[in-house]
């Protein structure tokens, strides 16, 4: 009788666990190069409902990672790459619609953020996201002089940009993509498999630095318990 008991009040501990929603939603992205996981911001909820829906309807299955730059970023999520022959120009495809932009000043482009392509400013001057289409950076590791550069860029003029101490310190110990700071929503990050966008970015690829050999990409959201397993795992506590 008391296994018993102590075996229903573990069941109870195990349920109660996991009940409730999880603090954070996190999504698989599979590869031939490998599997990473990524972790949606709560602070850019437009975006990461919108990843979630479309990974959850299965419209990234398939899609491949069409542009990459090594030392800079990999991009995927063009509808048109589904069923793009070899050489194909890809990068202009996308859904019917935009995502408003999310920008946080505390969400900055650190190596293994996940990011939103856009249109450029001058057709887009609100700087609303593509619905589709998205990057994980990789990166490389800047020094202060190199982010004073940043800082000047024209890109910048008017806006009395600093990059903030805390994120200079980031930039040059982890690396990232400043130049894209406060221009393109940021609004997820790479927990685990990191690797896996390293090999992708040093792939052999073409003028338009699309992958001579086509890497398409699978994305599941993870189930309620293994978010809330990754939020235990991180550190990340309760509401």
């Amino acid at each position: 009788m008391k296994k018993y008991f102590a075996l229903v009040l573990w069941l109870c501990a195990v349920s109660a666990a996991f009940a409730g929603p999880p603090k954070n939603q996190y999504v698989r992205i599979k590869t031939s190069y490998g599997t990473c996981i990524i972790r949606l911001y709560n602070e850019t909820p437009g975006h990461r409902d919108n990843f979630i829906k479309l990974a959850k309807q299965g419209v990234y299955n398939g899609l491949l990672f069409h542009r990459v730059i090594q030392n800079f970023m990999i991009q995927g999520g063009d509808p048109d790459s589904k069923t793009a022959k070899p050489g194909a120009a890809l990068g202009d495809g996308d859904l019917k619609y935009t995502v408003d932009a999310e920008f946080r000043d505390s969400l900055f482009h650190k190596r293994g953020v996940l990011a939103a392509a856009r249109n450029s400013d001058d057709v887009n001057p609100k700087r609303a996201s593509s619905a589709s289409q998205f990057y994980i950076v990789e990166g490389k590791r800047y020094t202060d002089a190199d982010l004073d550069k940043v800082e000047k860029l024209p890109r910048y003029a008017g806006m009395n940009y600093k990059i903030p101490q805390s994120q200079r310190e980031i930039y040059k110990t982890v690396g990232g993509t400043p130049s894209l700071d406060r221009l393109y929503t940021v609004y997820g990050e790479v927990v685990s498999g990191l690797d896996m966008v390293d090999r992708i970015a040093a792939v052999p690829k073409d003028a338009r630095d699309r992958p001579l050999q086509d890497v398409p990409m699978t994305v599941e959201v993870l189930s309620k318990r293994e978010c809330k397993q990754l939020d235990k795992i991180l550190g990340i506590p309760e509401n």
